[in-house]
């Protein structure tokens, strides 16, 4: 994956910044227009080709942070009329990912290049290893036949001096479930039946062709008009600030919501829920359960491997139940999500007590428009505080410890984690399915509790966020503390 420091992510949030300054100024239909050519000035350097193509990516951008896909993108419409859509719009739009076909670059399908670290040795074991005959020495050197080789990558491995690299397609091999192809022109498309809006592909594009939809211009037009907007933050958002608890509710009523609500409060109804129902299974004689707060990999599951589908926790997410209490409190404002994740997105979809779902970028973005800074703001006294298991569920294994410390013979469990959907956690799951199934035998090392995190080092490392995984950890561990 692509480090978070890159000009593609850098130009992403500098368009949400921008719109989200037009908005507040109540200038966005007439200013969205000029964002393409200020961003890339007559005589800049170009990116692409030429500024005019970069002026055309940023357009799809900006739509795409409109909150519009570029499916059924018209060239002829105006930044304007995507705008005032925009501001009329009643709900989001599915799907949350979209790709924009000028960003594209229509990479080069994934092969296997022979380098000039070949020595044409003796023992060729990338030859004799290859199962479709696709190489041969050739003038001292091995040489790959693209119309035989079919991608296995056993030359790759059996070369003593690693002369073989793989170049791969960047999004296609992020993707854990291969819902990524090419079309006719060679450009990327997504097969949303196939997604699970990991948000993988998103982060591993180095030309940021793949982009979620923004909410972010739906939630402020909500504020704008009066509407009490209520907050849910994730335990992933504080990790990405440096503030102490009570500093990040005070910065987000500062940026128009109403009220605060800390969603590591739904996580230990979630942990409380999940505990009894393990519990319930095991007496039941069910051979594991997995944990159920990460939307991309209960959809996974249920796209790709239906074996699993039944051990899945019947316990609703975190999300879930503060939404449940923010709409018991006040059942007509508006509730916003805010968490690290694409996946949240189309969770939110389908929850009806969840309106909206915002990202860190995107709250990152409206405290930069509104010049808050979360350092400087007064500590709110908070009456309830979530306990620390429920603010560690934004780290991998905080899920499976917050079930563990709440079960009655905790000396039962034997947890296991799945940390990151990438492939190799796909087979992981396929392997879990197989022995649900029966078709794999139960041995003393089978866990009985599952915790998958789609994102590996959990949700602190979501595909939207802002800081770097690493410094999030220690500046959660903080928070967790205080």
């Amino acid at each position: 994956m692509l480090h978070l420091n890159n000009n593609a992510s850098k130009i992403k949030r500098e368009i949400l910044i921008r719109l989200t300054k037009l908005q507040l100024e109540g200038k966005l239909e007439e200013g969205a227009h000029y964002i393409p050519r200020e961003m890339a000035p007559r005589g800049s350097e170009p990116f692409r080709c030429c500024i005019y193509h970069d002026r055309e990516i940023l357009r799809q951008r900006v739509i795409a942070r409109l909150g519009w896909g570029l499916e059924d993108y018209d060239d002829d419409k105006k930044l304007a009329d995507y705008a005032k859509e925009a501001l009329e719009r009643e709900a989001p739009t599915w799907p949350m990912l979209t790709v924009l076909d000028e960003a594209c670059n229509a990479c080069v399908k994934t092969q296997f290049v022979v380098t000039d670290a070949c020595q044409a040795c003796l023992a060729r074991p990338c030859m004799l290893n290859c199962n479709k005959k696709a190489i041969e020495i050739k003038k001292s050197r091995a040489v790959i036949d693209k119309d035989l080789c079919n991608n296995c990558g056993l030359c790759m491995t059996n070369c003593p001096y690693n002369a073989i690299i793989k170049i791969p397609v960047p999004c296609e091999e992020a993707c854990p479930v291969g819902a990524i192809t090419k079309d006719e022109n060679g450009k990327e498309v997504i097969d949303y039946h196939k997604c699970t809006f990991c948000g993988n592909c998103m982060r591993a594009c180095p030309f940021g062709a793949m982009m979620d939809k923004s909410q972010l211009v739906d939630v402020i037009k909500h504020m704008m008009n009066g509407k009490k907007v209520h907050a849910m933050y994730a335990p992933a958002v504080a990790a990405q600030f440096r503030s102490a608890p009570g500093q990040l509710e005070g910065a987000l009523m500062a940026a128009g919501f109403e009220k605060v609500w800390e969603v590591a409060q739904g996580a230990d109804i979630t942990a409380e829920k999940e505990a009894h129902e393990f519990e319930e299974r095991m007496e039941e004689g069910a051979k594991m359960m997995t944990t159920s707060c990460c939307p991309a990999y209960v959809r996974a599951v249920k796209r790709h491997v239906p074996a699993l589908e039944s051990c899945i926790s019947d316990t609703k997410s975190p999300m879930h139940y503060t939404a449940e209490l923010v709409k018991k409190e006040a059942p007509d404002c508006v509730s916003v999500f805010i968490g690290p994740c694409l996946a949240k997105r189309r969770e939110g979809m389908d929850d009806p007590y969840v309106d909206y779902v915002l990202s860190i970028e995107e709250i990152g973005a409206l405290f930069v428009a509104k010049n808050i800074e979360l350092e400087k703001q007064e500590i709110m006294h908070k009456e309830n505080n979530p306990s620390p298991t429920g603010r560690n569920f934004a780290i991998t294994g905080g899920v499976a410890e917050a079930v563990k410390v709440r079960l009655k013979h905790p000396e039962k469990l034997k947890a296991a984690v799945i940390n990151g959907l990438s492939k190799a956690g796909m087979k992981q799951l396929e392997n879990y399915g197989k022995i649900n199934a029966g078709e794999l035998p139960v041995t003393e090392d089978t866990p009985n509790l599952i915790e998958v995190m789609s994102c590996e080092g959990g949700c602190i490392a979501g595909p939207s966020v802002i800081a770097n995984p690493k410094v999030a950890a220690i500046q959660l561990k903080k928070y967790v503390s205080q």
